[in-house]
């Protein structure tokens, strides 16, 4: 049985957290999504990538406790390093990443979920947060380190150190979500991330520069400003060289729409 479903829909990959009842993660788990993560990575008609959970319930609900209580210190370190790995992989994906909230989003959850790029959440659908300080630990799979840099030093100390949870609305104040949508049920809420993902996609899209946008920002925030400004600028050149700029330029002087490849 697969925990992670990998599928391809009009340019965008769109993968699955499945494992009822809360899509639990364990290192089994991580290895798919790490196989998928750089499988869209290599693929060449891949301009976009989705992130959701089966089911309605959760989006991912974190580790698996059960496996991780019985587990040695020993695979308990390396458990935790290798999910680190496998979200900054997904992170450095020079495409743009989605992550499409039904459900609760908690714990390991939410640190998959702030790995990605964007993310939108359905009303009324569950909660966020990092609770892990109930369990006597932390945020371990990246939690510490991009809940800080998404909503200050300050408030992410208090969000991991009280181990509330809160609804999206909240999230969406806090800057977690870009988006909390009204989309009655699972279905059309998906159908509603698809279109929407698809507006990063050619021919609407210039996926490339889109991807590069990604990377100017992911990697150039954790750098000086002006080693980001190198990076910027280097990035700048390779889009110069590629045919979207070309396109979109020749369609601004000629006053028409752009017909983009993602090259």
């Amino acid at each position: 049985m697969s925990l992670v479903e990998y599928e391809t829909l009009a340019g965008i990959a769109r993968i699955t957290l499945s494992a009822p009842p809360a899509n639990c993660y364990s290192h089994e788990m991580m290895t798919e999504l790490d196989v998928a993560i750089v499988r869209a990575r290599f693929d060449a008609n891949v301009h976009a990538i989705v992130l959701r959970g089966a089911g309605e319930k959760f989006f991912c609900a974190g580790a698996d406790i059960t496996m991780l209580q019985g587990a040695d210190p020993y695979f308990k370190y390396n458990f935790c390093l290798h999910a680190n790995e496998t979200l900054a992989r997904l992170e450095q994906t020079p495409k743009l990443v989605i992550a499409a909230i039904d459900g609760h989003c908690v714990g390991g959850g939410l640190e998959i979920a702030l790995a990605a790029d964007l993310r939108v959440a359905r009303r009324g659908s569950g909660k966020c947060g990092l609770p892990e300080v109930k369990l006597g630990v932390l945020p371990g799979t990246g939690g510490t380190q991009r809940l800080v840099r998404a909503v200050g030093k300050a408030k992410a100390i208090e969000l991991m150190a009280t181990g509330i949870t809160f609804d999206f609305e909240m999230a969406e104040r806090l800057g977690l979500v870009n988006h909390v949508w009204d989309d009655p049920d699972h279905a059309s809420f998906h159908t509603h991330v698809m279109a929407w993902a698809s507006e990063f996609v050619p021919p609407k899209a210039a996926s490339r520069a889109v991807g590069f946008i990604k990377r100017a920002c992911q990697s150039g925030a954790e750098v000086s400003l002006s080693e980001g400004l190198v990076l910027e600028r280097e990035l700048q050149q390779r889009l110069f060289e590629g045919d979207d700029a070309t396109e979109g330029l020749a369609a601004y002087v000629e006053k028409r729409a752009p017909k983009f490849t993602g090259s």
